[in-house]
């Protein structure tokens, strides 16, 4: 989490409010829900929208927006600030504190918009919104570009990056990033960026397009006088994550290598796991039960459970009885779910889908958050993958007997369990019929589109010709 500024640079009080969080569903305005003018609004619009409508000269040379009319840009600042006085909860602060933050920086007033991108990133997170905190990492990100911090720059749109974002915004994370690479003669990296961006947006945005023509005749100009530069790093890397040792085998006998291949920790185990949360589950050949050891090899639990799993979020389910009955425990062994659970899923961002009479979910102290009521957690993203309990966004889909609908890790029942099939999107929810037609639900469980279409491909085509008013204001 970024540190906030040591004085707010406004009104708001300089720590996050404690509210419950939005619910998920709630508009999001920074990415979708607004239909905007063609041309810019003049400086009298919603800021946001103003700057969302822009159309942005970028310099050939830097890669970075040329403003035409300065005042322009000082009314939204004055506007912006004036909406500061009177915001009152964490996700108003954090849009309004990022947005100012950006007018700042295309200002050339790059120590106000390093204060407000700090302060926005730290309300974004206190409301536990994907999004939301996307945005405000990507926003704070671009300043630290622009001030030539590049590594805390690349590790916040690392961050940021998420399967689970709209693809337009992903897009924006991707070509922006390729910015702060080719800031940085990393050449091979920018169009690996550039290039992700146009996988997701490419074919239906020609102002990606003429962007992205712009930074790849800079890349080839630049490459032309002093090459490609290093070759691309690895998410570890950006994260500035060490990388640990990984399992390896040495005859019958199980250790773990370090990147060059050497033998980091003696093959001593009849098994081993890969290392998570700076910890490794191993098994050595006299026993049939698991032990604990960290990345010096030394031994953090002593052999105790014949059933183990990964951690996950800082937590690992294990089990006494080689089924059923699981506990979970942080990394120094100490329990800090009690038992009680016939099956278990992965700790995802503080809560975990769990079953005892039916499924429901716990938060890390073992609370119940979500009723152990349903038949099954079933969630599918529109990307076809399947995720074990709760999304990155704190949302699952619950079964009961065979209608699926939307919970959220508070337990809040966003859409009730009536649909024959149902699918997250990243701002809404295809469902559909047992006549095998779909359509879609807002994040509200309201409808959207009717199910009329043959499949979710065209409910999702819809989707996207319903949100192309907005562009991600990054």
């Amino acid at each position: 989490m970024s540190a906030p500024p040591a004085a707010a640079v406004s009104a708001p009080p300089a720590e996050p409010v404690t509210a419950p969080p939005a619910q998920p569903g709630s508009p999001e305005v920074e990415t979708t829900s607004q239909t905007v003018p063609e041309r810019p609004a003049g400086p009298q619009g919603d800021p946001e929208q103003v700057l969302a409508s822009y159309r942005w000269r970028l310099d050939p040379a830097t890669l970075r927006e040329v403003v035409e009319d300065p005042d322009e840009f000082r009314t939204i600042r004055r506007r912006l600030t004036e909406k500061l006085g009177t915001a009152v909860d964490n996700r108003s602060r954090a849009r309004l504190l990022s947005l100012r933050a950006v007018v700042s920086r295309i200002l050339g007033d790059q120590d106000e918009a390093l204060a407000d991108g700090r302060l926005a990133l730290t309300y974004a997170e206190a409301t536990g919104e994907l999004r939301r905190t996307a945005l405000a990492q990507a926003r704070l990100a671009q300043v630290l570009r622009w001030r030539g911090e590049f590594a805390e720059a690349d590790r916040l749109f690392t961050e940021a990056t998420s399967p689970e974002l709209p693809d337009r915004l992903r897009a924006a994370l991707h070509e922006h990033a390729g910015r702060s690479c080719y800031d940085q003669g990393r050449l091979m990296e920018a169009c690996h960026h550039f290039e992700r961006a146009l996988d997701l947006r490419g074919a239906g945005d020609a102002d990606l397009l003429a962007r992205i023509r712009v930074s790849l005749d800079a890349v080839a100009k630049r490459a032309g006088e002093a090459g490609f530069g290093p070759y691309p790093r690895s998410r570890e890397e950006l994260l500035e994550r060490d990388r640990p040792p990984v399992p390896a085998r040495d005859g019958d006998r199980w250790g773990f290598a370090d990147l060059d291949g050497d033998m980091a920790i003696a093959a001593e185990y009849a098994e081993a796991q890969p290392f998570r949360d700076g910890v490794a589950w191993v098994r050595r050949p006299e026993t049939g039960r698991w032990s604990l050891i960290d990345l010096a090899g030394a031994t953090v639990v002593e052999p105790t459970y014949p059933t183990v799993r990964a951690f996950s979020d800082g937590l690992a389910w294990v089990s006494h009885h080689g089924a059923g009955g699981w506990l979970a425990i942080d990394p120094r062994g100490e329990v800090v779910v009690p038992p009680g659970f016939a099956d278990v899923r992965p700790f995802r961002r503080g809560v975990a889908a769990v079953r005892r009479e039916g499924w429901g979910a716990v938060d890390r102290t073992g609370r119940i958050v979500v009723p152990t009521r349903y038949h099954g957690f079933t969630t599918v993203l529109a990307d076809g993958r399947y995720v074990d309990g709760f999304t990155d966004e704190g949302l699952a889909v619950v079964d009961v007997a065979g209608r699926r609908g939307v919970v959220d890790r508070t337990g809040q029942v966003i859409v009730p369990p009536a649909h024959p099939a149902l699918v997250i999107h990243p701002v809404a929810f295809l469902v559909g019929t047992g006549a095998g037609r779909w359509g879609a639900l807002d994040r509200r469980g309201g409808p959207l589109i009717d199910p009329v279409h043959r499949n979710r491909d065209e409910v999702v085509a819809e989707i996207e010709r319903l949100l192309t008013d907005i562009n991600p204001v990054l």
